[in-house]
Order: structure tokens, then sequence, then C-alpha cells
């Protein structure tokens, strides 16, 4: 006879969905047990406070219904007319039971003052009247109890409000032990006051009833109406507020029943690649978990305006950089690609070296140009040349005139409003070195009159690659 090999590996636990039912139809069950127990013994004794409570058990058995059906319906997967899913249910199941409980402390209120009111009150109390009153204490602590652990353990508005049913009741339950004593005490003591002890002890609980219904109302109709928790949105700004991260944008949270859900917007640098960008996302996202496990989060990555114009301008000034310090070692330099990973900067280029050189001549000379730049801009850590002939037969042009209409194309592609006169050329070499005078608005800023100036040059090099120093000079028009 073969035997089934052991195995150590624990049983799977419950899934969610099927731990709060579970939780919700044993609830069920009690609340039609204790519903039929206090309706016998209250008609068979006459007791008005276990009638009451019959009541009460009565409501609490519609509540657990309520809430077994909720939890089925939240249970079910999201589609394409619900996309957040059903928890919402839940949380009108609550704001339901909430209103039933306050209907149910209404009735307390009004039949504590009918007692109080009342002269004759004629009650049977036998120990049948305290059994069943015991026993509902040990039930609704036993239910109050499982159904507070599974709704903390889930998020579930809806098994909280019922445990907060079953919770209740243990307090009346009290109240009506309570007021049975005192009623048992009243003849014999003499003291026919000690029968209306419990209708003033019903008040003080229905007051305490209703503080903690409207404590779970106002916690059910803020997720309702999607209000996040105080400080919850600066919490999860902060933690996501990463390197690499210029701006946090929108921070929107909603919950469904027991699921969060969470739409960022984070605003990077405009030089961020998409990769970068998809890192920073995942940071993000995990980021949120730490604070609301498993939260549905939704991560939108956008460059910063802002911070995307100072990097196209510091670009910008850069390449101009590099042109010109390429010129001045007669070389020209194409398809320039200055990258920022992790704030460690990098160039990739070509470089231009006339046709005869050799191998060694035109690594050293491309060497040299590399040192300059790296004295030019400290911040390259890595400069990679791909050195290449320059076309032959390159005709530059020299003359003024050549160079002026250059530069009207080079003012005109970029759109600035300069008036270039007192143009000067001089060559050294194969090398242009150019100066002239651009007139500007009077009420300019510098610092804008500076980034058009950088423009009108990266411009020009791009027409003239063996142009080499350029000088600007700007003055307001008249």
């Amino acid at each position: 006879m073969r035997r089934r090999p052991e195995t150590n590996q624990p049983p799977a636990a419950p899934s969610p969905a099927r731990e709060k039912q579970t939780v919700a139809r044993a609830s069920v069950a009690a609340a039609v047990g204790l519903t039929t127990l206090k309706g016998v013994v209250g008609i068979s004794t006459g007791s008005l406070g276990i009638l009451s409570e019959a009541l009460h058990s009565l409501l609490d058995l519609a509540a657990a219904l309520l809430t077994l059906g909720a939890v089925r319906a939240a249970a079910r997967p999201a589609y394409e007319r619900h996309s957040y899913g059903h928890g919402k249910v839940e949380n009108v199941s609550a704001l339901a039971e909430g209103l039933l409980l306050v209907a149910t402390c209404v009735w307390i209120v009004a039949e504590a003052l009918s007692r109080l009111a009342s002269s004759e009150i004629h009650v049977q109390v036998t120990v049948w009247s305290f059994a069943v009153m015991g026993t509902s204490i040990v039930v609704d602590l036993t239910r109050a109890r499982a159904l507070r652990r599974t709704a903390r353990k889930y998020q579930s508005q809806a098994l909280e409000a019922d445990a907060l049913h079953f919770s209740t009741d243990v307090w009346s339950s009290l109240v009506v032990i309570l007021g049975l004593g005192c009623v048992a005490l009243a003849e014999p003591l003499g003291a026919p006051w000690l029968a209306k002890a419990d209708a003033v002890a019903a008040l003080g609980v229905a007051g305490i009833v209703v503080w903690i219904t409207v404590n779970l109302l106002r916690r059910t109709l803020a997720d309702l109406l999607d209000e996040a928790p105080p400080g919850l949105r600066e919490h999860i700004a902060a933690a996501v507020h990463l390197p690499g991260v210029m701006e946090v944008g929108r921070v929107r949270v909603r919950r469904s029943g027991p699921e969060s859900f969470v739409d960022l917007t984070l605003r990077v640098g405009g030089d961020t690649s998409l990769t970068q960008g998809h890192a920073i996302a995942d940071e993000a996202e995990a980021a949120v978990h730490q604070i609301l496990p498993g939260s549905d989060v939704v991560v939108h990555v956008e460059p910063s305006p802002e911070q995307g114009s100072a990097a196209t301008a510091s670009a910008a000034a850069e390449l101009a950089v590099a042109r010109r310090i390429a010129s001045e070692h007669q070389l020209a330099a194409h398809d320039l690609h200055f990258q920022d990973v992790l704030g460690q900067q990098s160039l990739e280029l070509h470089v231009e070296v006339p046709a005869h050189l050799d191998v060694a001549t035109a690594h050293a000379r491309t060497s040299a140009f590399e040192e300059a730049l790296r004295r030019a801009l400290p911040a390259l850590e890595r400069i990679v040349s791909h050195i290449e002939p320059a076309p032959a037969g390159d005709k530059r042009p020299v003359s003024v005139e050549e160079v002026t209409a250059l530069l009207r194309a080079a003012i005109a592609e970029v759109h600035v409003a300069c008036q270039p006169h007192e143009l000067h050329l001089d060559a050294e070499h194969d090398v242009l070195h150019l100066s002239f005078h651009c007139s500007l608005p009077p009420d300019l800023p510098i610092t804008a009159a500076h980034g058009l100036t950088e423009r009108i040059e990266e411009a020009l090099r791009a027409r003239l690659p063996q142009l080499g120093r350029v000088v600007i000079h700007v003055e307001p028009s008249e």
C-alpha cells in the first residue's frame, strides 16, 4: 500500500472576500438566534426591555444581511462600467446601517420617555430573563470582536458598522439587566422609583450609541465624497519627492470600500530619459505602498516647464562653447549630444579634422580640444569624440557680405528682434572670428538678453562650423 507523501506546507490562507463573507454569515446566524430567543422570552415575561432588545436584534439581523450582501457585491471584480470596482457598496451599506442605528436610538429614547411618564410598569422578572440577556452579551461580545478584527484587517466599513451594532447590543443588554434587577428589588426594598431606573440608563446608552454612530457616518460620508484623511496628501507628496523629481504636482486620494486609489503627477527635468522617468515612477509607487499597502497607484511623469526651459538654455550654451573651442583648435564639431545621468554630465560628438592628418596627429589635436573643453565646462566628466575627416572641397564663406547674410538668417531662425551692425570679421588660418553689435528693447531683462545672444550664436555656428570666437555687444535700441 502506497502512502501519500507528507507535506509540511501550511494550508492556503482564505481570500479576503471569503473571510469577510464568512464573518458576515456568522453574524446573520447570531442575529437570527438572538432575535428569536429574545422575542420568545420577552413575550412570555411581558418585559418591555427584553422586547425592545428583540427589536434591536431584529435591526441587527437586517444590518447583518445588508453587510453580507455588501461584502459579496464589493468582491466582484471591476469591469468597464465600474472601473474602480464595487467597494463603494460597503460604504453605502455602512451608511444604511448607521441610519438603522439612529432609528434604534430614536425608538429607545421614545420608549424610555414613555416609561418615565407611565405610573404603572408590570414586568415579570424570571431566571430566563437574566439568562437570555447574559447569553446575548456573550454572543454580542464574540461577534463584535470577530467583526472588528476582520474590519480592521481588510479596511471594511460594512463590517465595522456591523461590529458597532453588536457592540451597542452589549451596552443595551447590560441596561436591560440593570433595569430587570431594579424592578426585582423595587418591591422588596419598598422603592418604587427603582422600577424606572432602566429607562434612565437606556437614555444614557442611546446617547452613547448616537455619538458612536455619528462618527461612523462622518467617516462613511467622507469616503463616499472622496475626502482624503487630513495630512495624507502631504505625507504622500513628501514621500514621492524623490531624487530627480523637480516638483510634485497633483496628488489625489480616494477610497472605494477597502480599496485606496492614488493618482500622482510628478514633474522631472526636461532632459530626463524615458527609462529614468519609468524608474522614478516605480520608486514613487513603492513609496506610496509603504503608506497605503495594496493601494492602486497611477503615476504620471511630465517635464517641468521651468526646469525644462532652464535645461534647454543650459544645453544650448554648452553646445555653443563646444563649437567655439573646436573652431579655436582648427576643428569642426557636429552631432553633439549632452547627457546628464544622475548628476553625471557627458558629451558625445563628431569631430572633423583635416583629411591629410594621420591618426596620431588627429588624436593629439582632438585630445587638446577635449582638454580645453573640460577646462571650459568643469561639470563634464566624460567626453567621447568620434574623429572623422572634414569633407573635401569645403568652400567656406569668408566675406563680410556672406557672413552678414548667414547672420541675418540665424537671427530670423530664432525669432529675435536684433538689429546687427558694426560687424567685424577676422580670419586666422581656417577659423573665423566675428564680433558685432545687437540692438535689443531697452526694457528687456539682462538675463533674457543673454539668453537671446546665446541662441543667435548657436544658430550661427550651425551655419558656420569654422566659426571661432564670437563677441556680441548688446545695446538698447533707440
